[in-house]
């Protein structure tokens, strides 16, 4: 019978640990240097807190990309990961046939475990969202911002950035958990209408927003997708 228990004490024990780490990162008031800091922190194990079984928004943002993207066209596609993290998404794309991926990540800690991976040409250290972006313009056919959304985290203005990275008619894709729309006090009634006044200004059309469950644990992501006019 204790035999039989163990496994099942473990995973509620390490699934305590993940939602407990997450809760810190993501609460009510934390600042922008707070979140990189304790980022740098968790860097060399953040892929064992954050289980790809718990955390679903890079396979989301995968399935987003593949759907739009076709094959043919992978490998010549430039692509920005921003918040990249520990550059599970660019591995995951590589995987998928895309071979120029740049990222932006301004945790130092984690730039050192996404330098690693091999799969990003050039990378940022830097936020997005400052006024201070070193990332070239006009220059990417997909910009993708996964889970980098949050109390603390990138700011609305940081849409202009990801604008600003994007070519022509090249895509954005955004994917963060739904209840930040409304819990995170940046993005209420300030982000959705941020985003629907960029369209109307002429700056990008709609090309989807959909809600998708299982994002984290059983919480319920958005994905957002637009292209650059």
């Amino acid at each position: 019978m204790m035999t039989m228990l163990l496994p099942q004490m473990s995973t509620n024990g390490a699934e305590a640990r993940t939602k407990k780490a997450t809760e810190d990162i993501f609460k009510q008031g934390i600042k922008t240097d707070e979140v990189t800091a304790i980022y740098d922190k968790w860097a060399e194990n953040y892929d064992e807190i954050i289980r790809e079984d718990w955390y679903n928004a890079p396979n989301l943002i995968l399935a987003e990309v593949l759907q739009r993207i076709p094959a043919p066209s992978r490998a010549s596609c430039r692509v920005l990961d921003v918040a990249a993290g520990t550059g599970r998404v660019g591995q995951d794309l590589r995987k998928e046939g895309f071979r120029h991926i740049d990222a932006v990540e301004p945790s130092s800690g984690m730039m050192d475990k996404l330098k690693a991976t091999g799969a990003y040409t050039n990378m940022f250290l830097e936020y997005v969202g400052i006024g201070e972006s070193t990332v070239p313009q006009d220059t990417y056919d997909l910009v993708l911002l996964c889970g980098g959304m949050g109390e603390g985290h990138v700011p609305v203005r940081g849409i202009d950035d990801l604008v600003r990275a994007a070519k022509k008619g090249g895509l954005i894709s955004i994917v963060m958990r739904k209840i930040f729309i409304e819990t995170v006090e940046a993005y209420k009634d300030k982000l959705e209408p941020y985003m629907e006044q960029l369209e109307k200004r002429g700056v990008w059309q709609k090309v989807e927003r959909r809600v998708a469950p299982n994002y984290y644990f059983n919480n319920e992501g958005v994905i957002f997708t637009y292209r650059k006019a």
